[in-house]
């Protein structure tokens, strides 16, 4: 039991049957649900995969779905501000949104789920070099 921190790539891929990697999202979501994990969107993933649900007037659908699949949204504090502007700091090309989720993910001392590879190499080599 832990914490599944949720970028944006998943999220959009869980809110969008048409999206390539849908059904691996809801499989692996499912398994950490079951397993008892919390599943957590930091709130600049769950603002970006709600992007094109507001193009379309569409938001309240997403948020939604968000609830009924037990997401909890996790709102940005100082302390998670603080640590992303460090990951941003030590990394050149780590985006701010990437770096939130990242930072997120140590906060909540979470395991996180992307289909981002870049954001996956960013989090190995926080991993690695705990």
């Amino acid at each position: 039991m832990g914490s599944l921190i949720l970028d944006a790539s998943v999220l959009i891929a869980l809110l969008d049957r048409a999206d390539r990697h849908h059904a691996r999202a809801v499989e692996q979501v499912e398994a950490a649900d079951q397993g008892g994990d919390d599943l957590v969107a930091p709130v600049s993933a769950y603002s970006e995969a709600l992007v094109a649900f507001a193009r379309e007037s569409r938001v309240d659908d997403a948020r939604e779905a968000t609830a009924a699949m037990g997401i909890q949204v996790a709102p940005l504090d100082a302390g998670t501000a603080e640590r992303a502007a460090a990951l941003r700091a030590r990394h050149d090309r780590l985006r701010l949104p990437d770096a939130m989720v990242l930072a997120t993910s140590q906060q909540l001392g979470g395991r996180m789920l992307s289909y981002d590879r870049r954001l996956q190499r960013y989090a190995a080599d926080e991993t690695d070099g705990d």
